[in-house]
């Protein structure tokens, strides 16, 4: 009997590790969200001030034939054209959005481990380890296909 009761508080222990495992990485993705769609809105007003520069400047050059407007309209179109090339690859949006699937996936993931938790001492040790390694591979799932595609886009 005494080897387990043993056994219980391992399995108590394994899956608040667990547990606490879930939600700090919960709460990972989505603060890389939150700092993706900062980074995302930035990019996006700053090649619009530029872009409304660059214009700004080409039209009044236009209208009162003043030079050194068209030398400040090709120095922010050139900084906008800079910007537009530096972050082509990058689509910030969709990757927030993968963070945000994978947040809502573990979210339901630590509902169930709190449950597990909750239900722990009337649940038989048959039960506790079947739905924990149950969770095991439902976790597994939700980190597999971000895995695999950040190795193809790292080759």
């Amino acid at each position: 009997m005494e080897a387990n009761s043993r056994h219980r508080d391992a399995l108590r222990t394994q899956i608040r590790e667990a547990y606490g495992r879930i939600v700090y990485t919960y709460t990972t993705h989505l603060k890389k969200m939150n700092r993706l769609d900062k980074c995302n809105r930035q990019i996006k007003h700053t090649q619009i001030f530029l872009s409304a520069i660059s214009t700004g400047g080409f039209l009044g050059s236009m209208i009162t034939n003043q030079f050194f407007l068209t030398c400040i309209g090709g120095i922010f179109s050139t900084a906008l054209l800079f910007l537009n090339l530096y972050f082509k690859e990058f689509n910030l949006a969709e990757e927030s959005k993968q963070h945000r699937i994978t947040a809502d996936n573990l979210w339901i993931i630590r509902e169930q481990y709190i449950s597990l938790l909750t239900d722990f001492d009337i649940l038989s040790e048959k039960d506790i380890v079947s739905k924990r390694d149950n969770l095991q591979k439902q976790t597994f799932e939700v980190h597999t296909p971000r895995q695999i595609e950040h190795f193809d886009r790292v080759s």
